[in-house]
């Protein structure tokens, strides 16, 4: 992978100069893994327009990074920051860019205090646009998170029952996830059953199934620092009229929306293809989220897929589709699935879909029986 972050490195450094910097201070920790390969708690990278980058970051990880990260200079200290910033000045790169939406203002006046430095100008979020578009090792990583995702959802919907509850089965979930291979949950999962359906991001509780509950399940497994996303809806027992009808609603929702994520599209007009349909059924107000997000190094990152968002899809940009209505003391749906956008003409065949489950047929709703 060193190969890959030294080119992501140089694919920055035009940006940093567009800015009018000598060097860019990357203090963000998944910008710096994005850059250099190191996962840490305390790392920031000086990378002038030209000239070798240098990695900071203290006595715990010194013999990681000279193990992951071979292609930068290492600088072992505890404050990263200043200890980057004293070294910039020593070596006349004095118009320091730094990444103004994560640093504080604390953090910030200290950086300012460093004697020699001439100028700090913001950097914007440079880094996090380079990662929008993923190249084939990501893709691989991400495509195995999936995986194991799915893998976990199938083997653990047998084990759905009346009595379970919500935080055993959100347990049960996160610890297959685990032994299948994953490093950690990509985030905490989501359980929410019955009435809870209608809060889009309800925390498991104790709340115990019961035979007609709409169960609604949100989870992901993160492998080598990326994360999948996916979120199935199933019922406990023979679903009521309005359960159907709006599972199928929101499943009709999803698959326009994922057709409409082609190479190219407007991330407005992808929102709207699933929302539309929402809408003209009446149920526009219960559908209050964006359609999705990118996936990557975190969970939630760019680009936004959503009502009025701007920018459009490109080849090799993974995002999320996921519709959902709520609906106030009776509960909810929402279907999710994780896919990679490709190069082509809009039609199926150019878009990877990472998700996939052997126990959900895309579109149809499971039907679980409500054992105890």
């Amino acid at each position: 992978m060193a190969e890959s972050h030294t080119l992501r490195r140089e694919r920055l450094r035009p940006a940093v100069a567009a800015v009018g910097a000598d060097a860019a201070l990357i203090t963000t920790l998944v910008n710096v893994r994005y850059l250099t390969g190191l996962a840490s708690s305390n790392a920031a990278l000086l990378l002038p327009v030209e000239g070798p980058a240098v990695l900071a970051t203290d006595s715990r990880y010194a013999l990681a990074a000279e193990r992951d990260c071979p292609d930068v200079q290492l600088l072992v200290a505890r404050p990263v920051e200043t200890a980057l910033a004293e070294l910039a000045v020593s070596q006349g790169l004095g118009r320091l860019a730094f990444e103004a939406q994560e640093m504080t203002v604390e953090r910030h006046t200290a950086l300012a205090a460093t004697g020699g430095l001439a100028l700090l100008l913001p950097l914007g979020r440079r880094v996090e646009d380079l990662r929008v578009v993923k190249d084939a090792g990501e893709l691989a990583l991400l495509g195995r998170a999936c995986s194991i995702t799915g893998w976990a959802f199938d083997n653990v919907v047998p084990h759905i029952r009346a009595g379970m509850t919500e935080r055993e089965l959100a347990v049960l979930i996160e610890r297959t996830m685990v032994d299948a291979g994953a490093e950690r949950p990509a985030f905490d999962t989501i359980v929410a059953s019955g009435p809870n359906g209608a809060i889009p991001h309800h925390s498991p509780g104790d709340r115990p199934f019961e035979p007609g509950d709409m169960i609604t399940i949100d989870c992901g497994a993160r492998y080598d620092g990326y994360h999948a996303d996916m979120t199935r809806t199933v019922v406990l027992g023979e679903p009521a009229g309005w359960q159907r009808e709006i599972y199928d609603l929101v499943a009709t929702a999803q698959w326009a929306g994922i057709q409409a994520a082609g190479d190219g599209a407007a991330v407005a007009d992808v929102d709207a293809a699933a929302r539309d349909l929402v809408d003209a059924a009446g149920y526009g107000e219960y559908f209050g989220h964006g359609l999705g997000h990118g996936v990557g190094l975190e969970i939630h990152e760019a680009p936004m897929v959503g009502y009025a968002r701007p920018g459009r899809l490109a080849d090799r940009v993974p995002i999320t589709v996921e519709p959902g209505i709520y609906l106030p003391g009776k509960g909810g749906v929402r279907i999710e699935d994780t896919l990679v956008v490709r190069s082509g003409t809009g039609s199926a065949a150019a878009r990877d879909l990472l998700t996939t489950t052997g126990t959900v047929t895309p579109g149809e709703l499971l039907v679980l029986g409500p054992r105890a």
